[in-house]
């Protein structure tokens, strides 16, 4: 072990005994998963942005309902996540619907260099829901 994560664990060593890090992980998506879909319901325009001139036309709905309709689903994944319920069916959806968003972004980032920074990261929390379905389908 390198001197640097010696010294980290030494210091932190009461925080690692007392945390059960799979719990933190869900808690942390579950929680940013219930702000954006409040956020999606209570300003879907500031979300609208994200849907590109290309995009649109691909939609049943305009991108202002469209952002209101992805708010509820989020809520309740992740309401669920935060319930400690149901936590790997929800975080199926998470853990498709995260990917499928990053490679929505890369498409855009790659014709026209829009979105980098949320794509980065997206690309986090992509990986987040799959660690956090990977253990609740190790747990069950």
């Amino acid at each position: 072990m390198d001197p640097v994560t010696a010294r980290l664990r030494a210091l932190l060593a009461p925080l690692i005994a007392a945390v059960d890090t799979a719990t933190v992980a869900r808690l942390g998506l579950g929680v940013m998963l219930v702000f954006a879909g409040v956020h999606k319901l209570l300003a879907p325009a500031a979300w609208s942005v994200y849907v590109t001139d290309w995009l649109a036309p691909w939609l049943v709905v305009s991108p202002r309902l469209f952002m209101l309709a992805n708010g509820p689903p989020e809520v309740l994944v992740g309401s669920l996540l935060l319930a400690d319920r149901y936590v790997a069916p929800a975080t199926a959806v998470a853990a498709v619907s995260l990917p499928v968003t990053v490679l929505y972004l890369a498409v855009v980032a790659a014709m026209d260099g829009r979105f980098v920074d949320v794509l980065i990261r997206d690309v986090g929390l992509a990986a987040l829901a799959w660690v956090v379905l990977l253990d609740a389908l190790g747990a069950e």
